[in-house]
């Protein structure tokens, strides 16, 4: 399990730490028109992006682990609340995957702590 646990930590704080730096980006016209149809505007993305390297980071701490898979939980309700607003159905069944991650790595805990060694 701490295996798993492990590899779950790495693609998680991956993902988050991958969204922050391609938040910064200059966006591409397929990333535009995704952005317009779920109503986020380019002003926003730093702000996304500020957040996904914080949780990238706040995933390493043994102190900060439950608050990051939190929030990782809410960004991607978050961003599967609009997609269900724009009605792709599809993508929104998709972001299920992505919120199981966090809730696994919580009930998992922290891989890295001694008491877990």
């Amino acid at each position: 399990m701490r295996i798993l646990a492990i590899i779950l930590l790495l693609l998680s704080a991956y993902l988050s730490l991958k969204h922050g730096w391609d938040s910064f980006q200059p966006s591409s016209v397929q990333q535009i028109e995704t952005m317009s149809h779920l109503g986020i505007k380019q002003t926003f993305l730093p702000f996304f992006g500020v957040i996904s390297f914080a949780i990238g980071a706040m995933l390493f701490i043994p102190k900060t682990f439950f608050l990051a898979n939190v929030l990782n939980v809410l960004l991607y309700a978050f961003i599967m609340a609009l997609l269900l607003k724009a009605g792709d159905h599809g993508l929104a069944i998709v972001e299920i995957v992505f919120i199981a991650i966090p809730l696994l790595m919580i009930k998992l805990k922290y891989p890295f702590k001694k008491s877990n060694l």
